[in-house]
């Protein structure tokens, strides 16, 4: 036991305090945003809403994100991430508290899409801050560090969430998420602030940099990863309403089931991440195996109606999310060298927000027109594209490699 405690902790040796700050900015911030697991939910029991107009105000949000990426993406390389940040968080507290008073379709749509291009502005920003902070040697663990931060914030917040409309309502959501988003840009101001901050890996962009457009190999990268989020976002959107709906759980137990997402990464994925660095598998032959595992976790889903699946789908949900995402991001920001980080760390974020504007409202179409099985195999199929999408990658790297 104290051998596995010795090697927890040295997990999480070498990264700067820097990175530790981001790592509580991004908790604070992420343990606040409780009304997104919940969204789907809030917009069918409160406001009353079809599957189909859900799926519509779940596309607005993710439009909203694509849009926030490519504006925080050239943001970041025009007037530098901090001021990003720091003001997407500050915006984004203000936008929580006005959203909780639209209540018809096109308003929560506009207001959605509004709230969410705030938010998601930093996103690039993040990366190409956490880079800046990071030692080269250090990046993939201070990646994994920071969704330590945001999915230990996400394992408090749905729980607290639950217990938040259980006894204020949802608004009392909205007030928290804005209180905790303006909180975090108070302790951005007195921690990072760039006169206060070290930046550690100073690479600047290279000579005649590679657009990020441009670079085949990473657009289908991305492509493979945007096909990883349609999946992905079915776990804030559709698995919630097959929760309730098909096996009758209750919001606070669906807040308990989401939170052991969380409570997993806490305790696995730093010393997980640690040990596959070690091994002679690439980042990519690391997120191909986050894929496969992701895929896995939608078929359990059909083979019985007993309940204890929904927790044996969400381990191995959690297991391809743990791989898949730490080395995806580290694969991303090695190839950002090549240009201009806020701009290739924009695509990036971008191809989430790709599978926010589709994977939402197709799981919800889907659903409504094909029932909860049939789209649990869908999302099969999409893994297995993916997963060959990403051996093509592996293949052009290969070819890139042996031609340098």
């Amino acid at each position: 036991m104290k051998k596995i405690l010795l090697h927890y902790v040295d997990s999480f040796s070498g990264l700067s305090k820097e990175v530790w700050w981001l790592a509580l900015i991004t908790f604070i911030n992420r343990a606040g945003a409780m009304v997104i697991p919940f969204l789907s939910l809030y917009l069918s029991d409160n406001l009353d809403f079809t599957k189909e107009q859900i799926g519509w105000v779940m596309t607005s949000f993710g439009l909203g994100s694509f849009f926030g990426a490519w504006l925080g993406g050239k943001l970041s390389d025009r007037i530098g991430y901090y001021k990003v940040i720091l003001g997407s968080l500050v915006l984004t507290g203000i936008a929580f508290l006005t959203v909780q008073f639209f209540t018809s379709f096109i308003s929560i749509c506009i207001s959605f899409f509004v709230l969410i291009a705030i938010a998601d502005a930093a996103r690039p920003a993040f990366f190409v801050a956490l880079s800046a902070y990071s030692k080269p040697e250090n990046k993939t663990r201070s990646l994994t560090f920071i969704r330590l931060a945001i999915n230990l914030g996400f394992s408090a917040g749905p729980a607290l969430g639950g217990l938040i409309i259980a006894t204020i309502g949802y608004s009392g959501l909205f007030w928290v998420d804005a209180v905790t988003c303006i909180i975090a840009g108070l302790v951005m101001i007195q921690t990072l602030h760039p006169k206060k901050a070290r930046e550690l890996d100073k690479e600047k962009v290279v000579d005649n940099p590679t657009p990020a457009h441009l670079d085949f190999t990473y657009i289908i990268f991305l492509f493979s990863l945007m096909l990883f989020g349609f999946i992905f976002v079915q776990y804030f959107s559709t698995l919630p309403l097959y929760y309730n709906e098909i096996h009758s759980l209750s919001e606070k137990n669906i807040g308990l089931i989401l939170a052991l997402n969380g409570a997993l990464i806490f305790l696995f994925e730093m010393p997980l991440i640690a040990y596959l660095e070690k091994t002679s598998i690439s980042h990519i032959g690391n997120v191909i195996s986050g894929f496969i595992l992701t895929g896995l976790s939608f078929i359990v889903l059909l083979i019985t109606p007993w309940s204890g699946i929904l927790v044996i789908g969400m381990v191995l949900g959690t297991l391809g999310e743990m791989v898949a995402f730490p080395f995806g991001n580290a694969f991303a920001l090695e190839r950002a060298k090549k240009g201009r980080q806020g701009s290739y760390m924009g695509l990036y974020s971008m191809s989430f927000s790709v599978a926010h504007i589709f994977g939402h409202n197709s799981g919800m179409q889907f659903i409504a027109n094909f029932g909860y099985n049939n789209n649990w195999l869908f999302m099969a199929a999409i893994a297995v594209i993916g997963t060959i999408l990403l051996l093509v990658v592996k293949h052009r790297l290969h070819l890139e490699k042996s031609t340098h």
